[in-house]
């Protein structure tokens, strides 16, 4: 007769007591058939029960962190992999806005291509094999392996999202690579754009350029972009990347193993970017950049900036030399980009906004401006120039003309922009108590100076209003009545941009309103709604209407006698205010000159820098001539 034991069956066995110490005999009461039934199982301990379950516990507790870490560590990433081995998503590209002129012309265009895009995830793991589809990319696409190999390792943890290899492929390269990459399921070619910037050396600075985002902005922004899409990267391309990306359309597809699609899952149409009308007047701006070359003969780097008194509108802003814009559009190479870069004149760099200066005697209207609002002097108020004054019998603070100007006052010392007539009026001279250097502070700071203007575009710099505070904590030096007097004529510590010089001649044009420069007048959005941007007064009144006509008759005298005759036969009346900035003892000064046009009702305000020019009104005065002349006379013939 048989039976079951846990762990073993025996039939009619008998076992002597003399048996195996490891087995035991379980003998009971109980017979069938007469005969015993007996039964045979297996004596564990304690002591290894107890192992036996600390490994069962330790193999469990294994066994639930593995699956904790793959379904919810890693399961995200897992499930990704099973859907898009299930679904495939086919992002239909939105067009990006267009940007135009303030008279419509459009200053950019979409170009539409391919791209060659790599997917990570489909390269085959045989490193041997990557080699071989790296080698032929680079042969079709002609781009050195290194470079392939870098974007694809940058991208390491995106394995689904394509990485592009070129873009700005025609028609008739993508039929030929087409066939080249049908063996490579990794490399694909995808419909595309790309900008095309019209007259884009004039207006590189202004629009700036797109290119194709990089891993560090694709990790920040992967919520809104793909991989392969392109963003601003400087410019207005890049102040107004949101208004003018867009939004892509998606077709979501189900796929059977071999890719094949079996259905649609969902479709969603792409939207447009909206467009931009800026305060732009590109005939201007291409006329300008004509002018420099003309001008300057392509020896120094210059900027000019023209604006709207009235709004506040920027109508030309123009940074010389500029460069092709196009080249980043579809990925500038590694010769050109090492040829910006080694420019001595530094194209890349946007003098207008990010360009530190000494402003030379251009601040002279400012520090008027503080002097006759705080009644330290009148328009009646005279000095004598005698060429300079001395300090302590040590230190002498010369003029620039040689024994002097005579008898000046505030407006015959902005005619001709005599230093010593600002020395008093800045520090003070023997008996006469001048601004000092606290309240010279406070209406540079009025007329926005020391803070950037806030015009929409990246990279303004903000210049230097230096201090005592300052000095002491930078220089580890007191400050001294000679840093006053060099403040008060523009030259010392202080720095300004060339828009900030602009914005504080658009106040003084307009009789005291301070504007914040923009580039934008409207937005038109992908449903037609239009978005005007209003002019925005940052303040108002900044000093009295009759102090600030005295300053304002100064700078006409600029132009009927004084340091900018030249432009005194324009068709319009001009009122202006030259400058020449000492920067270092073994170059050459820089150039400066600004000015606003008709003096009673002013259309125009421009401002012109040159580097190392030498003086401003041999160098800057007959740019801005040639710009008024121009501006003013265009529509007549």
């Amino acid at each position: 007769m048989k039976h079951d034991n846990p762990f073993f069956t025996v039939e009619n066995i008998n076992i002597n007591s003399g048996g195996s110490a490891r087995w035991v005999e379980d003998n009971f009461d109980t017979k069938t058939d007469g005969m015993s039934e007996q039964y045979l199982s297996l004596s564990l301990s304690s002591k290894k029960l107890r192992v036996f379950l600390i490994i069962l516990m330790i193999g469990m507790v294994a066994l639930f962190l593995k699956s904790f870490y793959l379904q919810i560590i890693q399961g995200g990433y897992y499930f990704s992999l099973a859907e898009n081995n299930r679904l495939r998503t086919q992002y239909v590209l939105a067009q990006r806005g267009i940007i135009y002129d303030r008279h419509g012309q459009s200053l950019v265009r979409n170009v539409s291509g391919f791209s060659l895009l790599l997917t990570r995830a489909a390269l085959p793991r045989d490193k041997e094999q990557q080699n071989e589809i790296f080698g032929e990319l680079s042969r079709l696409a002609n781009i050195p392996i290194t470079e392939i190999e870098q974007l694809v390792d940058d991208s390491h943890q995106y394995l689904w999202q394509p990485v592009v290899i070129k873009t700005g492929i025609n028609y008739e390269e993508a039929m030929l690579l087409k066939i080249a990459i049908a063996d490579y399921p990794s490399v694909e070619l995808q419909a595309d754009y790309w900008r095309d910037y019209r007259n884009s050396v004039s207006t590189a600075h202004l629009l700036g350029y797109i290119g194709k985002i990089n891993t560090e902005e694709y990790e920040v922004l992967k919520d809104q972009y793909l991989l392969s899409d392109s963003i601003g990267k400087i410019g207005l391309e890049k102040y107004y990347e949101q208004t003018l990306k867009g939004q892509h359309g998606e077709k979501v597809m189900e796929v059977d193993a071999f890719g094949r699609t079996k259905k649609v899952v969902s479709n969603q149409s792409s939207i447009s970017g909206s467009d931009l009308i800026l305060t732009i007047d590109a005939d201007l701006q291409d006329k300008i950049y004509q002018i420099l070359i003309e001008r300057l003969d392509q020896s120094k780097p210059a900027a000019v900036i023209v604006s709207d008194p009235q709004s506040g509108e920027i109508l030309a802003m123009v940074d010389y030399p500029g460069y092709d814009s196009n080249l980043f559009s579809v990925g500038i190479s590694t010769q050109d980009y090492q040829a910006l870069l080694t420019d001595e004149r530094k194209p890349l760099f946007a003098r207008s906004i990010s360009g530190e200066y000494p402003s030379g005697s251009t601040i002279k209207p400012v520090i008027a401006s503080g002097a006759l609002e705080e009644g330290i002097v009148n328009r009646f108020t005279s000095f004598s120039s005698v060429g300079g004054i001395w300090v302590l019998d040590q230190w002498f603070f010369p003029d620039w003309k040689a024994g002097g100007h005579g008898i000046i006052n505030v407006i015959k010392a902005l005619a001709e922009s005599v230093n010593t007539y600002f020395y008093y009026i800045g520090g003070g001279y023997l008996d006469f108590e001048g601004l000092g250097v606290e309240k010279i502070n406070y209406y540079l700071s009025l007329f926005g100076l020391g803070r950037v203007t806030g015009i929409d575009l990246p990279g303004e710099k903000s210049g230097l209003v230096p201090t005592p505070a300052w000095k002491e904590e930078t220089k580890n030096e007191v400050w001294y009545i000679g840093d006053t007097y060099h403040l008060a004529i523009g030259q010392g510590d202080l720095l300004v941009t060339p828009l900030q010089v602009n914005a504080y001649v658009v106040a003084i044009a307009n009789g005291g309103k301070l504007y914040r420069p923009h580039l934008v007048k409207e937005i038109i959005h992908p449903d037609g709604q239009k978005e005007l941007i209003m002019p925005e007064i940052v303040a108002s009144d900044l000093i009295s209407q009759q102090n600030i006509d005295i300053v304002r008759e100064g700078m006409r005298q600029t132009i009927i006698s004084g340091s900018a005759q030249s432009l005194y036969n324009l068709p319009v009346e001009v009122a202006g205010k030259t400058g020449t900035a000492q920067w270092n003892q073994n170059k050459a000064n820089h150039a400066w000159f600004t000015a606003f046009a008709p003096y009673d009702n002013s259309e125009i305000a421009i401002t012109v820098l040159v580097e190392e020019g030498g003086e401003g009104s041999t160098v800057a005065v007959p740019i801005a001539r040639d710009v008024i002349y121009y501006y003013f006379t265009r529509d007549s013939g």
